[in-house]
């Protein structure tokens, strides 16, 4: 399925993801999943959030700079080879994936990837295709 992802621009200090995730916080958003690439000197936030309208404004209104994405949210199974085999399917369909993080259902009998890949439309095309979705927690 495909969703919305927040990505929130931060200098490297200390104190930056806390001020990010206490602003949703007291906002009433709730993250879904989260994952934080750096380099010596800022770092890229990446979200998804129940409500990523009401994030973004809060976000801004804390004048936090956002940018959202469009990727695909995939519900695999969590055993062995799971993420392999979507992977291989991805690779044979010429989907080319830039990123990716994980996040664990409540459950934890089925994992939730965030791709973003390079063409949205043939991703979603097979992620449709083949099934690759199943009430995504988001």
């Amino acid at each position: 399925m495909k969703i919305q992802q927040i990505s929130i621009f931060l200098e490297n200090a200390a104190g930056r993801l806390a001020e990010v995730t206490r602003e949703l916080k007291d906002g009433g958003v709730n993250l879904r999943a989260i994952m934080i690439a750096d380099t010596a000197d800022f770092g890229i936030l990446r979200v998804i959030v129940d409500d990523p309208a009401k994030a973004i404004s809060i976000l801004e209104k804390a004048q936090f700079t956002t940018k959202t994405t469009d990727v695909l949210a995939v519900t695999i199974t969590d055993k062995v080879g799971s993420l392999a085999d979507v992977l291989e399917l991805f690779e044979k369909n010429g989907v080319n994936i830039e990123y990716l993080y994980a996040a664990l259902n409540k459950a934890g009998e089925t994992a939730v990837i965030i791709f973003k890949v390079e063409d949205i439309a043939l991703g979603l095309d097979m992620v449709n295709k083949h099934g690759l979705y199943k009430d995504a927690p988001f």
